[in-house]
C-alpha cells in the first residue's frame, strides 16, 4: 500500500509538472508513447507480460513516437510515424489543437517508425502535401516502393531530403539536426535527433546498436544536452529466452547505466530511457527493475510526458 502510495505520488508529481510546462509560452515535447515498434501488448503474446494487458487495456502503451508542439507559430511536428498514427495524432490535437502535423521527421524503415505514413494516404485520411522528412536512402526507399511512393504521386505527402549532421530549421527558434546511428539498416539509414528550441536541446536516440558501435561519445553528447531520451529496448539480455540477442543488438538498460556511471548526478537526470520491447518490466512503474533505474539516478519516459524546449 506505501509503494502503491508512493508511485502514485511520483506520477502525479510529474504530470502536474507537465501541466505546468504546457502553461508556458515556449516550445515543448510531447511524448506520444513508449513502446518498442510492435506495440504493448505485442500481438500473438500469452506471456504474463502481456496477459496482464489484455486483460486491463488501461496498460496498453502506445509505440515510441514524440511530437514537438510551437504554440507561437501553431504548429507541430511529429517524429515517426508508427503503427499507432491514428491515437497519436488524437493525442497531439489535445496539445496543438489540430491532428494533421506540420511534418513528420523519420528516424528510420523498421515497422514501428514509418508504417503510420499508411494513414496519411486515399485509404485513410487523403492528407495533402504534408512535409516528410527523410534521409537519402530513407528518401529513395519511399520514393521508389509501393505503397508508400503512392503517397508521394498522390501528393499526400512531399519527401524532403536531410543530410547527416546538417540542421534543418523548423522556425525562427526552433531546429532539429539528424545524427546517423548504427542500427540494422535494412532498408534505410538510422538517425537519431537533436531538437533545439530558445532554452533546451534534446537528444532523441529510439534505436542505436550498442553505444560502443557509435563514433560518438554518447556521455559527451549527454553532457552537452538538456535532456537525453535514449534507447531502454531491453532492461537486460534475460528477456527473449531462445533468442539470439546478437541479431537486435540494442544496448540494454543495464549496460547504459553501468557505462552512464562516471556521469555526474546532474547529467544523469538528463536520461530517460524510452522504446520499451512488451517483455522490459520497465513498462510498469512499480517493477523492481523501474525502482532500481530511478535509484540510480535516471528517468524513464512516460506517455503524456511534456519537455519544454
Amino acid at each position: 500500500m506505501i509503494t502503491s502510495r508512493i508511485i502514485f505520488c511520483l506520477v502525479a508529481s510529474s504530470l502536474f509538472q507537465s501541466a505546468v510546462i504546457l502553461a508556458q509560452n515556449v516550445p515543448q515535447i510531447v511524448i506520444l508513447g513508449i513502446g518498442q515498434d510492435a506495440g504493448y501488448p505485442q500481438a500473438d503474446c500469452h506471456k504474463e507480460c502481456c496477459e496482464a494487458v489484455w486483460a486491463n487495456p488501461e496498460l496498453k502503451r502506445h509505440v515510441s513516437c514524440i511530437a514537438v508542439v510551437d504554440k507561437a507559430s501553431s504548429q507541430s511536428w511529429m517524429f515517426d510515424a508508427t503503427p499507432d498514427f491514428t491515437t497519436q495524432v488524437k493525442m497531439l490535437e489535445q496539445y496543438s489543437g489540430k491532428q494533421i502535423p506540420d511534418g513528420i521527421l523519420l528516424t528510420h524503415a523498421h515497422i514501428g517508425h514509418y508504417t503510420g505514413l499508411m494513414y496519411l494516404g486515399r485509404e485513410a485520411i487523403g492528407a495533402t502535401d504534408v512535409p516528410v522528412y527523410a534521409m537519402p536512402r530513407m528518401y529513395k526507399f519511399l520514393s521508389e516502393n509501393g505503397p508508400w511512393s503512392q503517397l508521394v504521386t498522390l501528393n499526400n505527402i512531399v519527401l524532403r531530403q536531410m543530410k547527416d549532421n546538417s540542421k534543418v530549421k523548423l522556425t525562427t527558434s526552433l531546429s532539429v539536426t539528424p545524427l546517423l546511428v548504427p542500427h540494422r539498416d535494412e532498408y534505410s539509414e538510422t538517425v537519431g535527433f537533436l531538437i533545439t528550441g530558445p532554452n533546451k536541446t534534446v537528444l532523441f536516440i529510439p534505436d542505436i546498436n550498442k553505444w560502443q558501435s557509435w563514433d560518438r561519445s554518447i556521455l559527451e553528447v549527454i553532457r552537452e544536452v538538456d535532456i537525453a531520451l535514449i534507447d531502454g529496448s531491453f532492461f537486460n539480455g534475460d528477456e527473449l529466452p531462445g533468442r539470439d540477442m546478437s541479431e537486435i543488438p540494442h544496448p540494454f538498460v543495464v549496460e547504459s547505466m553501468e557505462l552512464f556511471e562516471s556521469l555526474s548526478p546532474d547529467d544523469k537526470a538528463k536520461v530517460h530511457f524510452i522504446h520499451f520491447n512488451h517483455t522490459n518490466p520497465m513498462l510498469h512503474a512499480d517493477s523492481e527493475e523501474s525502482q532500481l533505474v530511478k535509484k540510480m539516478g535516471f528517468n524513464i519516459a512516460f506517455e503524456g510526458q511534456v519537455i519544454g524546449l
